[in-house]
């Protein structure tokens, strides 16, 4: 697989990111997430943190942006804070976008600058198998 060049979507989620203040128990933009589809399409989403954990991550809402547009074939992922560093989704994250298309575990995610890894790799132990992907 041909690795993709992430200047583009490192740009999208660095411009998206920066923390803002909705309420006082409500903060969003500390991490912006740009999901590229196969399609060709780029979608961006924020975090949003609350008081009562019922915020989401940045890949969330840029996966949502996505869906809503009509697709879900993800070809590349790449997360920034608020000060450009690139950070790994989480686990729930991982999970989630690897669930919405038969072949997002192949998506290329840039988990540090000048390293790249697909969903698969960094989901070894899927719930759905019963040993780890090759």
């Amino acid at each position: 697989m041909p690795q993709i060049d992430f200047s583009l979507l490192y740009e999208e989620a660095r411009k998206a990111a920066g923390k803002r203040t909705l309420t006082p128990y409500t903060d969003a933009g500390s991490v912006a997430a740009a999901i590229l589809t196969q399609k060709g399409n780029i979608y961006i989403g924020v975090n949003i943190d609350t008081a009562c954990s019922m915020g989401f991550c940045a890949e969330h809402a840029a996966a949502a942006a996505m869906v809503t547009a009509g697709e879900q074939d993800i070809a590349a992922v790449i997360a920034v804070d608020d000060k450009g560093d690139i950070t790994p989704p989480c686990g729930r994250c991982r999970q989630f976008l690897v669930q919405l298309g038969e072949g997002n575990d192949q998506a290329q995610v840039m988990v540090e600058k000048d390293k790249v890894m697909t969903l698969a790799q960094l989901l070894p132990y899927d719930w759905r198998v019963v040993r780890p992907r090759q």
